[in-house]
């Protein structure tokens, strides 16, 4: 499925501004831009509705939450499924993706067939949730994990050229 939307400089440094901060007022956002409000408001439900931009959400700081609800887990595993036909690796994305503690899943190649990023509370809601997902998984042919120490950079932004295209 093709996505047809056509964009121009504006668009651009509009998206760049609201990956920085997209808390910011329709007036404070119209500012940085030197544009009008009405200008920006239109642009950016354009931007909207056209799905380019997916969703706006709140980034909550792990260390901080952790200082809160208490330290947790988070996992980085590499999947290898037995049979990779598009019907089975269909099935086990559904599987991971309707899982919360499922941060982000990831179909990659060459390797193995799937990386998935999970955060939970402990070793055991871990334990529990590999059962739910490669234990009781006939497909699952072998599962590597990773445990992070540290997060040493996390980015949601996306890059984007500024540059005119001639």
């Amino acid at each position: 499925m093709e996505f047809e939307f056509t964009t121009d400089l504006l668009d651009l440094r509009l998206l760049d501004q609201l990956q920085r901060d997209a808390s910011l007022s329709n007036q404070a956002l119209a500012e940085r831009l030197g544009i009008s409000p009405a200008t920006c408001l239109r642009r950016v439900r354009r931007l909207l509705g056209s799905g380019l931009i997916e969703r706006q959400v709140a980034i909550v700081q792990p260390e901080r939450l952790a200082a809160v609800q208490g330290h947790g887990l988070t996992a980085i595993a590499e999947v290898s499924l037995d049979r990779q036909g598009a019907e089975h690796l269909d099935a086990f994305e559904a599987r991971a993706v309707a899982e919360d503690a499922v941060q982000q899943c990831w179909r990659v190649s060459p390797g193995p067939d799937f990386v998935l990023l999970a955060q939970v509370a402990d070793m055991p809601q871990w334990l529990l949730l590999t059962q739910r997902l490669f234990t009781q998984d006939a497909n699952v042919r072998n599962v590597r994990t990773f445990f992070a120490t540290r997060r040493a950079k996390f980015e949601t932004k996306q890059p984007i050229s500024l540059v005119q295209q001639a």
